[in-house]
């Protein structure tokens, strides 16, 4: 009696999709073919990924997942405060791309125009964004409620361009174990909730208001 192929997981596709990218220097044409050469059905792709790109932006989602992962297995971290929680999730996710480099060196230099490799990093966005959001705490936060929809937003975007800079820093840097991005980090990271700290938004939000009336009534 045959014995029952067993089904293939989604982190086993996602595997074997960053092995064949860094051994054929590109990514597969197709998902037949892709399935194919690592013998599993093409239908078992699509239970997971609807596309390639799809799958593409789900390895920059899992070294976020992992880095949260990693990060809740410590005990202390729920104890530590915004700035020290960011620092954290900074060297984590470095370590996990420095571990992976020779992949992410390859996808978001695979074309020419570097907006289309940032597709690639959507879901990490939207994951990072709100993660951001979550460990946002009322010490930077402003205390009028109907503003503080406003500043989150604005917070989040900030940290993303951010982490967008220092992953093209980490994509550049040529010293040994990536020190200098390590101490880009440390440096950026602990400049801006210097800078949060002190001047809050609600703080320029009054000295706008000041001006406003001063120019409005004092004509």
């Amino acid at each position: 009696m045959a014995t029952q192929k067993a089904k293939i997981t989604k982190d086993a596709i996602v595997s074997l999709y960053m092995n064949y990218v860094l051994e054929h220097g590109k990514a597969p044409k197709s998902v037949y073919l892709f399935a194919k050469e690592n013998k599993f059905e093409e239908s078992e792709f699509y239970a997971f990924f609807g596309t390639l790109e799809g799958l593409e932006k789900e390895v920059f989602q899992l070294f976020f997942v992992n880095t949260i992962n990693l990060l809740h297995a410590h005990a202390d971290y729920n104890t530590y405060g915004m700035k020290d929680k960011m620092l954290s999730f900074y060297f984590t996710f470095f370590e996990l791309l420095s571990a992976n480099r020779s992949y992410v060196m390859q996808t978001l230099k695979s074309n020419p125009n570097p907006l289309k490799n940032l597709t690639q990093l959507t879901l990490l966005r939207e994951s990072f964004k709100k993660y951001t959001k979550e460990i946002l705490t009322d010490e930077y936060r402003i205390s009028q409620e109907k503003l503080q929809n406003f500043q989150d937003k604005a917070i989040q975007e900030s940290a993303w361009l951010q982490l967008m800079y220092t992953i093209k820093f980490w994509m550049d840097d040529s010293s040994a174990a990536f020190e200098k991005t390590d101490i880009l980090i440390e440096k950026s990271v602990t400049t801006t909730f210097e800078l949060m700290r002190i001047a809050p938004l609600n703080h320029l939000l009054d000295l706008g208001k000041f001006i406003f009336k001063e120019k409005i009534y004092n004509k």
